[in-house]
Parts: structure tokens; C-alpha cells; sequence
């Protein structure tokens, strides 16, 4: 019987589609929590309930739910006598996390995408998240292609993970509204969360996305409900979404279709609408030619948007709109960001594995430290640096240029004498009695001792390798035959 009476309906309604939809401008949300008594309990302004009588709808007449990622808004979208739907309510999302995209798994931070009932038993209104409405994620279709997730949410506190996360204000708003189409009988209310408007300007800046198929999948339930205004009926078959399809068997999420048709009215309302889709796809297609939208991702969409945190609490963390961070580019230019941005992701990958490792690697609760090469040079090996003069032969001394050889050897560097009880400085040798020269005069040996500490102090501040040669030039001892001469 509905789908019956969406039939008849749609014809008048793709002439009117477009006449009402989008019109409304964001509300403003007057709610003063510090008055609030009860969250379960609260009653609607009376200023909303003036907008409804002026719309022609019941205070429990049913709604539905729509989401526009890219803009960053939730609708609310209530019947009206006539059993249309109408908006009645527009917020701005506050927070929602990863990019543009279905989710596919547990921990991707991805917030849903598809067409999702949500029953009275999915409402929580004792949330640590103020009040939340659990989105039913995973449904039939994600389920039959293997996606998974807990807890995806829409809730207040203004912070996600995966979830949908308004304002506590906002958020009280939409669950009163969900409790009174409940009262008046409503069994469930469709969440339809689509990545934007699928506008044929939009579908074309989006074409290059790797999510151009799901999206197409997702689009003729969105133009089914501009065209009627009333919430789709989805079933899915062969791992896909089907919407208002007549039958006579049964849908299986991953069995085959059954043998479906379109009624001929809707048939008919849909080729007028996507004749004009087509034509403005064209145009876009040419004001687009060269051109691709470049996505952008969450930490660039928090940063449009950061002075907003300032004085609030540590978990409020609005993200923006993908519209206000992203931007068009040329075909060209976007393929270089997008390799950068692959390999940006891919060291942060490499680094966050690394880090994992590393607290892996544990002591006593602490972090065992990781040697890591001194990236200072190394300092010149003592052994090549101490090169001591070479001694001459015995022969060479009687030698027709012994004379000369001796001239150039360096001069032997007198050393004082040191008193016994003395003992020897760390890191070096003790002077012996058959290191110093024999019979020494007194003035020479007093002479000798200021050249010898002059040497001591050079020692100890010049660099290793001047260090090695001045320690290594000691006092030659003198031949024996020169202990006779005069």
C-alpha cells in the first residue's frame, strides 16, 4: 500500500521537486540546557511547534533523517498532513571524523554512509555522550560485503571517532523529535548519510573518486526521494542497494536478485528527472574539463576551524566542512599533491610502526633506549698519529752526511727531574734516571724544566692527534761514545 501511494505521487511531485527542498536556512538552537531537567523528558520550544502548525504537521507525525557530509549538515524532515516530507530542521554538524567515503572497518575512523532504520530500541539516552541515537551501523548491506564497526553514533559533546557528534543542545532537539514520531506510532526512521547533495554539478566534481561506484549504488535513492519527498524502500540483493523495486520473491543481502520491477509511474517520473540530470551533468562536465576537487582531509578540515576550540573544553573538537577546506585543481597539480600526500602517509605508517616497536621493547615500565651510530666523525686512530722519528743506523753515523742527518733530527726535549716520592700522573709514564741526560749542569737543567712544563701543558689541552706527537717526542739518549767527550 505505500509504495502504491508513493507511485500516485510521483508525478505531481517531480514537477514540484526542487520548488521547496533546501530552502530553509539554518535554525538557530534555543535551548538553554542550565533549565533542562530532564533530557528524556524535554519538550519542544514553543517556537518550533508554531513552525510545524505553519507547515501543516503534527507534533508526532513521522520524520526522517538526512546527512550531507561534504556541507556538514543534518536535516530533519517531517511529514506533513498530506504524508510529505518537508524540512523542518536544519544543523550544522559539529564534529565528524576521517574523509568522504563509506565505512569499511572497525578503527577506520570513517563515519557511515547508506540508508539505515533506526528503531526506538537504538536511542540511548544515558550516553557519556550526552544523549546519542545509534545509526544501526552495520546494515544489511554492509554486512553482506564484509564491513564491520561498533558504536557508530550520532551523539553530542562535539567530539567523533566515527560517529556523528552535534552540539548537547542540538543534539536534545533531535532526540525529542525522534521520541514524538515514535509516540505517534512511527516504527522506524530512515537515516539516509550520503557523502553530499547528488547534484549533477556534484556527481561530476566527485568522478574521479574511488568511491564513484558505491556513490552511484547510493544516488537513485536520493533522487527517488527528491522526486516524491518521501523516504525510499530499500532492500538489498546481490551485495547492493535496490530502492522501490515491486516483487514477488524474496531480497537476500548476498543471495541473487529476485525478478523486480520499477512501477511505471515512478518509471516515468525518473526519466523526466534524469533528462535534466543528464543535460547538467554535460554542462558541468565542460565548465569541469581539466578540473578535479581536490578532498581534503580531517586534520586540514579541524584547522579551518581551530579558533572555535579556544576556551572550551579539551573533547569539544569541531572538524569543519569539506567545502570550506577543499578546492578544485587542475587535473595535473592534483596528482602531485596526492603522490606527495601518499608518501607523507606512508613515513608516518613507517613511523608509527617504529614506535610501536619501540614501546614494545620494555624495562621495568620504561623504555629500553636504542643505540644509535655517533653522528659525530670518528677521531684519527693514535696509531697512525704517532709516528716516531726514525732512528739512524750505526754505520749511518760515520756516513759522508752523517753530519747533515744529525742537524735535521729534532732537537731532544729536556725533561726536569722528578723526585721519587712523587707519584706518576694517571695516563703517563714515570721519568726514569735513564731518561734524563747525563751529568747535567745545573743552569741547563733549570733551563731545560720550564720548556718541559711548557710541553706538560700542551699536552693536556691540544687535540689527540697533536696530543700523540707531542707526548711521543722524548729525549734521545746520547751514543756512548759521547759519554767521554768534553
Amino acid at each position: 500500500m505505500r509504495l502504491k501511494y508513493l507511485v500516485s505521487t510521483a508525478m505531481i511531485a517531480v514537477m514540484l521537486a526542487g520548488c521547496t527542498a533546501n530552502e530553509a536556512m539554518e535554525d538557530t538552537v534555543d535551548v538553554d540546557l542550565k533549565k533542562v531537567s530532564s533530557k528524556t523528558n524535554y519538550q519542544l520550544s514553543g517556537k518550533i511547534v508554531q513552525k510545524m502548525q505553519a507547515m501543516s504537521m503534527a507534533k508526532e507525525s513521522p520524520i526522517t533523517l538526512r546527512i550531507f557530509k561534504e556541507e556538514g549538515v543534518l536535516e530533519v524532515w517531517k511529514a506533513n498532513t498530506a504524508n510529505r516530507y518537508e524540512m523542518l530542521r536544519q544543523y550544522k554538524i559539529c564534529a565528524w571524523s576521517g574523509k568522504l567515503g563509506p565505512k569499511s572497518k572497525e578503527g577506520d575512523r570513517q563515519a557511515p554512509e547508506g540508508f539505515y532504520p533506526i528503531t526506538p530500541g537504538q536511542m540511548n539516552p544515558n550516553s557519556s555522550y550526552y544523549l546519542a541515537i545509534n545509526t544501526g551501523y552495520p546494515n544489511r548491506f554492509d554486512q553482506a560485503n564484509g564491513r564491520n564497526g561498533t558504536n557508530l553514533m550520532i551523539h553530542g559533546a562535539c567530539s567523533s571517532s566515527g560517529c556523528y557528534s552535534m552540539t548537547d543542545e542540538q543534539m536534545l532537539e533531535i532526540f525529542a523529535l525522534s521520541r514524538d514520531a515514535y509516540k505517534g506510532g512511527q516504527q522506524s526512521i530512515q537515516l539516509q548519510a550520503l557523502p553530499f547533495r547528488m547534484t549533477a554539478e556534484n556527481m561530476a566534481r566527485h568522478r574521479n573518486s574511488p568511491h564513484i561506484g558505491f556513490w552511484n549504488m547510493l544516488k537513485p535513492g536520493y533522487d527517488q526521494f527528491e522526486i516524491t519527498k518521501r523516504p525510499p524502500e530499500v532492500n538489498v540483493c546481490e551485495k547492493k542497494y535496490v530502492f522501490n523495486q515491486q516483487t514477488d520473491g524474496k531480497f537476500s543481502p548476498s543471495g541473487q536478485c529476485p525478478a523486480m520491477s520499477t512501477p511505471p509511474a515512478m518509471q516515468a517520473a525518473l526519466a523526466s528527472y534524469n533528462k535534466k540530470y543528464n543535460d547538467d551533468y554535460a554542462k558541468a562536465m565542460k565548465k569541469l574539463d581539466g578540473m578535479a576537487w581536490y578532498e581534503p582531509s580531517e586534520a586540514e578540515r579541524k584547522a579551518i576551524v581551530a579558533k572555535q576550540r579556544v576556551g572550551k573544553e579539551l573533547a569539544y573538537a569541531p572538524t569543519g566542512t569539506s567545502l570550506d577546506a577543499g578546492k578544485l585543481m587542475k587535473v595535473a597539480e592534483l596528482e602531485k599533491q596526492e603522490a606527495r600526500r601518499r608518501e607523507l602517509e606512508e613515513a608516518k605508517k613507517a613511523i608509527d610502526i617504529q614506535k610501536a616497536e619501540l614501546e614494545k621493547t620494555t624495562r621495568n615500565g620504561k623504555n629500553v633506549p636504542v643505540p644509535v651510530e655517533n653522528p659525530m666523525p670518528r677521531p684519527v686512530e693514535q696509531a697512525a698519529v704517532e709516528q716516531k722519528p726514525a732512528k739512524k743506523g750505526f754505520w749511518g753515523l760515520f756516513s759522508k752526511n752523517g753530519d747533515e742527518a744529525r742537524k735535521l733530527e729534532p732537537a731532544p726535549v729536556a725533561v726536569a727531574p722528578v723526585d721519587t716520592a712523587d707519584q706518576p700522573r694517571a695516563g703517563k709514564k714515570p721519568v726514569t734516571e735513564e731518561a734524563a741526560p747525563a751529568k747535567a749542569e745545573p743552569e741547563a737543567t733549570a733551563a731545560a724544566a720550564k720548556p718541559a712544563k711548557a710541553a706538560t701543558e700542551t699536552t693536556e689541552v691540544a687535540p689527540p692527534a697533536e696530543q700523540a706527537a707531542v707526548v711521543e717526542q722524548q729525549p734521545k739518549k746520547r751514543p756512548f761514545w759521547k759519554l767521554w767527550g768534553n
